[in-house]
């Protein structure tokens, strides 16, 4: 019975806080966006741009390896996680992604980032820089980067 009173009251407060919390997500969101897109070339936004969730940005880095840049991000100390929530953990092209028209490499690549309301805009500014120079040096490293600039040169 208190556990039914908890989740009852948790609800309620969950209901009251829903318009200011998808504000906050959807603005550190769109901030994370505009400096991605302004920082990184060659990165495609997964998912529909209007009907989607305040909190989560998917983005596809081409050239490189999602759980590359995701074991980089996680020693820097940002949580995130490859593909989609439902395929997360496996090193599968994740099946959503796909079927929103992605091939392998770009399925590969994608990352998910979720906004809360613990996060602020110096986290988004944080998560920018680290990001910014993780997928530069992936990018340097990476066969897919070599043989897409071999492919353009020749």
């Amino acid at each position: 019975v208190p556990g039914i009173v908890a989740f009852g009251a948790a609800a309620k407060l969950a209901r009251e806080e829903m318009k200011e919390r998808s504000a906050h997500d959807r603005r550190l969101r769109d901030r994370f966006e505009a400096g991605a897109t302004e920082r990184i070339q060659d990165i495609v936004f997964n998912g529909d741009r209007a009907q989607r969730l305040p909190h989560l940005s998917n983005i596809s880095f081409r050239f490189i390896e999602g759980e590359g840049l995701l074991i980089s991000l996680d020693l820097q100390g940002v949580a995130v996680s490859t593909g989609s929530a439902c395929s997360s953990g496996t090193l599968e092209p994740s099946p959503v992604i796909q079927a929103l028209g992605r091939n392998d490499e770009l399925a590969r690549g994608a990352i998910r980032f979720s906004f809360g309301k613990d996060n602020t805009e110096e986290d988004v500014d944080y998560v920018l820089d680290v990001l910014t120079k993780a997928v530069e040096r992936l990018r340097q490293l990476s066969p897919l980067n070599k043989v897409s600039s071999f492919r353009v040169r020749a």
